[in-house]
């Protein structure tokens, strides 16, 4: 029987794929259109959904919620630089306590994925597609619960972490809320492929790995 692992990565090879056809061809057929069409440059981006892990960490990490800020910075017509946060909570159900002088603090997981690349955007009538991809830079870190906030924070010296670089590949689509396109409302899948190492973290050991994400994201989008 074919590993459940290898037929996921074969399915996100083809979105990488499909990703890097669809700015080809997009851009190719909408060129005479997008040179007409005004634009706006700054888009920041707020959102929530579910990230799904694949690959060697699928048998240890959780579907998990997931919250995501960006920034896009469209510096042509039909091109934007892109960076931005998934926040993963708590993939691996890490649910341990730290013996502070302030009694014990709960420890728990979180799993932090960097995008830094681009995308092309194509304009019909209100709505925007767009496809792209990048690199990525992929941490998971455990956090000790702050009692004070941020008047007084405490160190944990037992927490664990471990980290990695990888890439990305994005589909999105999002559609106009306003008649001036300052506010829109979309989704957005990123397919997160790469290699982490480092502390034993939750069930996963201390071995390096080949680990898949697949977030997508309810967006919510203001630009300028």
């Amino acid at each position: 029987m074919e590993p459940a692992h290898s037929g996921l990565s074969r399915w996100t090879g083809g979105l990488c794929q499909v990703a890097t056809l669809t700015v080809l061809m997009a851009v190719q057929g909408a060129a005479p259109l997008l040179a007409q069409a005004p634009y706006r440059r700054h888009f920041i981006s707020v959102g929530g959904g579910g990230g799904v892990p694949g690959a060697e960490v699928k048998p240890y990490l959780a579907t998990s919620p997931v919250v995501r800020v960006a920034y896009g910075y469209r510096f042509a017509k039909n091109f934007q630089a892109d960076i931005g946060l998934d926040t993963i909570f708590h993939a691996a159900k890490v649910r341990d306590f730290y013996e502070s002088d302030f009694g014990d603090l709960r420890i728990k997981d979180y799993q932090f994925l960097v995008p830094m690349g681009g995308r092309a955007v194509i304009p019909v009538k209100r709505v925007l597609l767009s496809a792209g991809g990048g690199g990525a830079y992929m941490r998971y870190q455990e956090r000790v619960r702050q009692p004070f906030g941020n008047s007084f924070q405490i160190d944990c010296p037992v927490c664990r972490s471990r980290s990695g670089w990888g890439y990305y590949a994005l589909l999105g689509a999002s559609v106009a809320l306003d008649r001036y396109d300052h506010f829109r409302l979309g989704v957005t899948t990123r397919v997160y492929r790469g290699r982490t190492e480092g502390d034993a973290f939750g069930p996963l050991p201390a071995i390096r790995t080949r680990d898949t994400w697949i977030n997508t994201v309810g967006e919510f989008t203001i630009s300028f």
